[in-house]
């Protein structure tokens, strides 16, 4: 007898693949993870995702495609931009833990230089050129609202690195937010 899958049930499947991929790539890095466990901590066979994905690199990239609302944090007075960019910042560390692609992406762009130049591409068109913007169009001039931003991105990447891929603890979120939110608002205003 042949069991034919639905499209529902492929998609199902083809999600938990890749939340179990997610979680993987973002706790042990794109080497030390193989196909196989995925597989099995998917309960899929491994050919499954050689059909779905291609195989590991096809996997790595469906896991790592991101999204940062970061443009709701631009929709105010630049004397409150830190506070809105922490809130944004401390939900997605909060709210998305081990399955945050970006996060896969930063633990990856050590091992990986297409991880590490697709991490830069993603934070040059995603957080420092609309930062950028933001802070030229709120008054500042262009040369120096580019190195404020570049500060923030900076500041921001830093941290992340410290207290989520070096495993360091985030911490209590109400005082993580005010912390960003002070130190985001000195590098804006200069």
């Amino acid at each position: 007898m042949v069991v034919h899958m639905t499209s529902r049930d492929a998609a199902a499947t083809k999600q938990r693949i890749l939340d179990q991929a997610r979680g993987q790539f973002a706790q042990h890095g794109y080497t030390a993870v193989t196909v196989k466990g995925i597989a099995d901590a998917a309960g899929v066979s491994p050919n499954l995702i050689t059909r779905y994905f291609g195989g590991k690199d096809g996997l790595f990239l469906a896991a790592t495609q991101v999204a940062i609302p970061v443009s709701d944090s631009f929709d105010g007075e630049r004397s409150a931009l830190g506070s809105r960019l922490a809130a944004s910042i401390v939900q997605r560390w909060f709210g998305t833990h081990g399955d945050d692609p970006l996060l896969v992406l930063q633990r990856a762009s050590g091992e990986r230089p297409e991880a590490a130049e697709a991490l830069a591409a993603f934070l040059d068109e995603n957080s420092l050129e609309p930062l950028h913007r933001y802070l030229r169009e709120s008054g500042i001039d262009d040369a120096e609202a580019r190195s404020r931003a570049a500060a923030i991105d900076a500041f921001v990447l830093g941290v992340s690195t410290r207290r989520r891929i070096l495993r360091w603890q985030l911490g209590d979120a109400a005082e993580l937010h005010t912390w960003l939110s002070t130190t985001i608002q000195r590098l804006a205003d200069g």
